[in-house]
């Protein structure tokens, strides 16, 4: 609950220092022209991450496949040499 209230006055707080009366909206603007060069490369970098743990996960899951395949071929192998006999 005071989680939630902090919350609430820190937004409040925001807006009110952003309207045009106290001067501070320049310094802002001038703020998010400034990081929108590093949240680039932040989401960048996590991109790169997400697509590289995809592609080992695939490769993973083809891997598990071949290993599933090759048990059963030899299980069946098996249950033929079973039948001969």
């Amino acid at each position: 609950m005071v989680a939630l209230a902090v919350g609430v006055v820190l937004v409040i707080v925001a807006v009110v220092l952003c309207l045009p009366f106290v001067g501070w909206w320049a310094d802002v603007l001038a703020f998010l022209k400034g990081s929108i060069p590093v949240i680039a490369v932040l989401v960048g970098v996590v991109a790169i991450l997400i697509g590289v743990a995809d592609i080992k996960d695939k490769r993973e899951a083809e891997k598990e496949e071949k290993e599933e395949a090759q048990a059963e071929s030899k299980e069946a192998g098996k249950d033929e040499e079973e039948k001969k006999e």
